[in-house]
């Protein structure tokens, strides 16, 4: 993948100086030329085409935000009652998750939507502890963007 954006920044950098415009048009246009070079010679590549990946990653990102959001909307809600009716609590999900880079990035994105934590990761078995503000709503909400995670990082990894 770093192979082929690195070709492509170097294929627009080619069409600047062959135009002889250095600007964001001229580069854009470049880059787009480059794209479709290096789609066209794919399968040359010991990679998959770029692109894909960089559209899984993005996806991830969106899908993360809408988390994030979904999420935040849960804990101002629990919050700002005017009694507290939490019950915390830590419950236990297995993944199918492998490496320690598609693991690590999973947790960090569960402990980073606000109201869960994880807490420990046994990685041998796949399983990851979480604590939550609120056990009984946010085992829901965490279980269904495990899920939802799980999915998008396997995309973006290829696996």
């Amino acid at each position: 993948m770093t192979l082929q954006i690195l070709l492509n920044l170097l294929l627009a950098s080619v069409w600047m100086m062959l135009h002889d415009r250095w600007d964001i048009n001229s580069f854009s246009i470049g880059y787009l030329v480059g794209m479709g070079i290096i789609w066209l010679l794919r399968r040359f590549f010991p990679d998959p085409f770029y692109v894909k990946r960089l559209w899984a990653i993005l996806k991830l990102v969106f899908l993360f935000i809408r988390e994030l959001i979904s999420s935040t909307i849960v804990v101002i809600r629990q919050v700002t009652r005017p009694r507290l009716n939490i019950r915390p609590g830590i419950f236990k999900f297995h993944t199918e998750l492998q490496s320690d880079w598609e693991i690590t990035l999973l947790s960090m994105l569960i402990t980073l939507t606000p109201g869960s934590v994880v807490m420990e990761i046994a990685p041998r078995e796949g399983i990851v502890y979480v604590h939550a503000m609120d056990a009984d709503e946010f085992e829901r909400g965490v279980m269904a963007s495990k899920r939802i995670f799980e999915n998008a990082i396997r995309e973006v990894t290829g696996k």
